[in-house]
């Protein structure tokens, strides 16, 4: 029988907030999805990282050559955690957006080859191929089964380059049939492409078990909020493509008008790199992996029914998800909307009230959410108008409760707790719109922000964040 280990604990687990009408309260933190908190194995192998942190790969020092081997050692354990071929290169980027941006740039279909993609992808997996290829835009379909049927009938009708697509929902946490969509790219000649960001945190992943191509991922969701992610790809893809970013360390030789570029992984690494955040992220692989990866499945599962269960004697809350089969496999994710109350309203009290924090808007998927909130083409375009006047108060969306390993029942409970209360007898505290963000404030707020002798003292109160921009 395999060794059951406790999930690895995460900093600011106790963490104390203020409430806008005084006193304060352990942080209820529901939004993972967005951000997650420092593992504290993580923060902790950064603690030790740091003296040695200088200068990788060309430096003489003792200093430079242990912090190249730290970063060396966070590429083979990220290649490790994504179980990838031998013939696989681990690129450290920014994020996840920066990990695409960098492969649609390296792979740029020939003349006539488009790529293929859903309508419910994050922006990163959806901008970034508009800048080198005609784009083809599967239909949020009701079923798993729509999906790997349209996704067929596409390839059979179109000259297809590259599939990519979400390997689970950043909007409803569903998770893709990343296996069955990368056999149909495989039989029609296609590159299958992943965006990781929200399925590597919460689920196994491993390349090549289900046929993945490509993958990309972000630190800051997988408890390594350090500034670094990953692009693990062909070497064969890689190795003669032109970087995206030109710069030192990318380079073998430059005279003032040519450049040999340098050999892989460094010919995408240009600039002095993120050790810190790749070592971060290394930790983060190496953490998540010692734990089980189906560990961390089954106690967001437990969390999830028991959410779901809650949520069904709150009327006037509406859960929006793409597929209803329970059998479908979901992160812990759940976007709602409250019968009568504008989603940032509801995001605001349930912070200033209850100290707890959740994500309210659009998520970055502007497309998927005008879809499951049923918004049509000419009310996008008004609020598309609105938006280019300034104007924030009538822009759709929704709120979004996100866990992972840190989260509790008692965290689950006190939302649902909080959300009857709110459908009951509504917010506490007086609320006023920032017309100019779309945000809710408090019209009497106590709450100051905590000081950080390092940095300035902004000496404000907590006001528009901005995160409900359309």
């Amino acid at each position: 029988m395999a060794t059951l280990h406790p999930l690895p604990a995460l900093a600011g687990r106790d963490l104390q907030v203020p409430l806008a009408a005084g006193g304060t309260r352990r942080y209820v933190n529901l939004d993972l999805a967005a951000s997650a908190p420092a593992m504290e194995a993580v923060a902790a192998a950064v603690n030790d990282a740091l003296p040695w942190y200088s200068s990788v790969h060309r430096g003489a020092g003792f200093a430079s050559q242990t912090s190249t081997r730290l970063y060396e050692a966070a590429r083979s354990a990220v290649h490790r955690f994504v179980n990838a071929g031998d013939d696989d290169v681990v690129i450290f980027v920014r994020n996840t957006t920066d990990a695409l941006n960098t492969l649609a740039n390296a792979l740029r279909p020939s003349d006539g080859a488009c790529v293929l993609t859903t309508a419910v992808e994050h922006h990163a997996n959806l901008l970034p191929w508009r800048r080198v290829a005609p784009v083809l835009h599967v239909a949020p379909p009701p079923t798993p089964r729509q999906l790997l049927d349209d996704i067929d009938a596409a390839l059979r009708a179109h000259d297809v380059a590259v599939v990519a697509i979400t390997g689970a929902s950043n909007v409803t946490g569903e998770v893709f049939p990343i296996a069955e969509v990368g056999e149909l790219a495989h039989r029609h000649g296609a590159c299958f492409v992943v965006d990781a960001a929200q399925l590597a945190p919460h689920r196994a992943v491993d390349m090549q078990r289900d046929g993945i191509d490509c993958l990309a991922i972000s630190g800051h969701k997988m408890y390594a909020p350090f500034g670094a992610g990953a692009l693990v790809a062909p070497r064969a893809l890689l190795e003669n493509a032109e970087p995206l970013l030109a710069g030192g360390g990318a380079v073998d030789f430059v005279t003032l008008d040519d450049v040999l570029w340098t050999h892989l992984p460094d010919r995408h690494e240009a600039g002095s790199p993120n050790v810190l955040g790749a070592v971060a992220l290394g930790a983060a692989c190496t953490e998540l992996q010692r734990c089980g990866m189906d560990a961390v499945a089954e106690h967001e599962r437990d969390l999830l029914r028991h959410l779901d269960e809650r949520l069904r004697r709150i009327p006037q809350v509406t859960v929006h998800r793409l597929w209803h089969d329970g059998g479908v496999d979901r992160l812990g994710v759940c976007t709602f909307t409250v019968a009568g109350m504008h989603h940032a309203l509801v995001a605001a009290a349930l912070s200033a009230e209850h100290a707890i924090g959740v994500r309210h808007g659009c998520f970055c998927a502007h497309p998927y959410i005008t879809h499951l909130l049923g918004i049509t083409p000419k009310q996008a375009a008004e609020v598309r108008s609105e938006l280019q006047r300034g104007e924030h108060a009538h822009v759709p969306g929704a709120v979004r409760a996100s866990f992972g390993i840190g989260t509790t029942r008692d965290d689950v409970d006190a939302l649902c707790d909080a959300l009857t209360e709110l459908t009951t007898t509504g917010p506490r505290l007086d609320y006023v719109q920032d017309h100019a963000t779309g945000d809710f404030l408090p019209t009497t707020d106590t709450r100051s922000f905590p000081r950080f002798d390092a940095l300035p003292d902004l000496d404000a109160q907590p006001g528009p964040s901005g995160c409900g921009s359309f």
